[in-house]
């Protein structure tokens, strides 16, 4: 008889949990790019990413053998990134006179995206979308730390309100308050962009559901 998805999925995790290197390194393949991409969004620095991304998989090996199985593993890996992310942005404000331009420009919100909002464009340069993309990946930057990782669990990640329930330890509600002002500030930006360079368009996905 055909092995299961599920029989599949618990022999997989067993091996884990027994810190299997090949398991191990195939789970590292399959979920490095979307933690990375996580912590960047959160961090806002691509190197910080990158060394936040590897300390959280260092702590998932090391926390493997005890993961009980009580929620998504994914869950689980998301809800360690999580932690991660907050305690280097901890780090980075108590280091704020101390850090490289990039990172001081993590800490200071005020002063983040006043260069792109400044520079004049031109369509030799950059089409209208890019700049726009661009702004977009500065607003969630600056969004407040609570709305920024609520939105980015739900709208880039795409997890459902219950795992993003289960990763950060809030109740249903308050995710989707969260979530709902940080939408309603990109959808102010946007149409601030908007009246100020006469596009037609908005950025599907996270501004769409702004309206919904």
């Amino acid at each position: 008889m055909a092995e299961t998805q599920t029989e599949y999925d618990d022999r997989f995790l067993a091996k884990l949990r027994a810190q299997d290197e090949r398991a191990y390194g195939r789970f590292v393949v399959d979920y490095q790019d979307r933690i990375f991409t996580y912590c960047f969004r959160i961090l806002g620095s691509t190197e910080e990413a990158r060394d936040v991304a590897q300390d959280v998989f260092v702590s998932v090996f090391i926390a493997l053998p005890k993961f009980r199985g009580e929620s998504k593993l994914s869950t689980w890996l998301y809800r360690i990134a999580l932690n991660h992310c907050r305690n280097r942005l901890a780090y980075l404000r108590r280091r704020a006179s101390m850090q490289r331009r990039e990172l001081s420009e993590i800490i200071e919100p005020e002063n983040m995206g006043a260069e792109l909002m400044n520079r004049p464009y031109r369509p030799d340069q950059m089409t209208e979308g890019r700049q726009l993309e661009t702004l977009l990946q500065q607003w969630i930057a600056e969004l407040d730390d609570d709305q920024r990782e609520t939105l980015v669990l739900r709208d880039i990640e795409n997890l459902t309100y219950h795992e993003i329930m289960e990763i950060t330890g809030l109740p249903e509600g308050t995710v989707k308050s969260r979530i709902h002002r940080a939408r309603v500030v990109l959808q102010e930006k946007v149409e601030q962009f908007r009246a100020g360079n006469d596009a037609q368009s908005a950025p599907a996905g996270i501004l769409a559901k702004a309206k919904a």
